[in-house]
Parts: structure tokens; C-alpha cells; sequence
């Protein structure tokens, strides 16, 4: 699987896009407010590399507490594959379980995406990309 995105948590979006300006990375897109996991996102690229900054807009956001437990920092890695319900039954076989369920993303254009977990790697996201994306 190729990498989309490193999922970067942070407290206030407009507070820490320009520390990532000062590293190099640039705005890729406007920010947007995903209701189903109340968080507001933003895509930043430098070179070949894409984080998402991620913010959560009340307590009952899914990484409200993470972010209250661990601060600022990155917390999941995302796959593109070509078939999101396929690579998550081969992920639970390989002993990953499914953290929440397999829904449509604002920030990815309506594209459907899943959080797996295992202890050893942590929260990996999947994106499902049709080969002509």
C-alpha cells in the first residue's frame, strides 16, 4: 500500500499552520469540518509529503481525548488501497481491529475510509482509491 497522509493531531488549526509553514510545508487545501468525527481538517504538502492536521471541535470528537492525553503530534499513518472492505478483512487477519466504522470523509472528497489498530503500530486510516483517481 502506498501512503496518502500522516495524521498530525493539533489543538488549534490556525495556530499551528504557520509553524508548519516554517518547516517548508505549504496549504494544500482549504479546511474543512467533517461532522461524523466533529474535527476540523487542513492538508499541508512539502515535497512528496502530505500531513493532515486535525482538530477536534468539541469533547465528543472521536480524538478529543488523545489529543487531551497526548498533545500536539502525529497519531495515525494513511493507505490508499483499491479496495477498502477487502485490505480491512486482510488487516483483522493479521490481527488489526476495525476503530470505528467504514464511512465517506469530507476531507477526501466523499472517498470511503477506515481506522484500524494494533497495539504494535498503533491507528493506520485507509483510503479507497479506484485505480483512475
Amino acid at each position: 500500500m502506498k501512503i496518502h497522509h500522516i495524521g498530525y493531531l493539533v489543538k488549534d488549526i490556525e495556530k499551528s499552520v504557520p509553524s508548519f509553514e516554517e518547516l517548508g510545508y505549504r496549504i494544500e487545501t482549504d479546511k474543512v469540518y467533517d461532522p461524523l468525527r466533529d474535527v476540523d481538517i487542513v492538508f499541508m504538502i512539502n515535497g512528496g509529503y502530505r500531513i493532515e492536521l486535525v482538530s477536534p471541535k468539541s469533547g465528543k470528537s472521536p480524538v478529543y481525548a488523545t489529543l487531551k492525553k497526548l498533545g500536539s503530534g502525529p497519531y495515525h499513518i494513511c493507505y490508499i488501497c483499491d479496495d477498502i472492505d477487502e485490505q480491512a478483512e486482510k488487516m483483522r487477519e493479521n490481527g488489526y481491529i476495525p476503530a470505528g466504522e467504514t464511512a465517506p470523509a469530507v476531507a477526501m472528497s466523499g472517498k470511503k475510509v477506515c481506522f484500524m489498530f494494533r497495539r504494535q503500530v498503533g491507528l493506520i486510516e485507509l483510503v479507497e482509491y479506484e485505480a483512475d483517481d
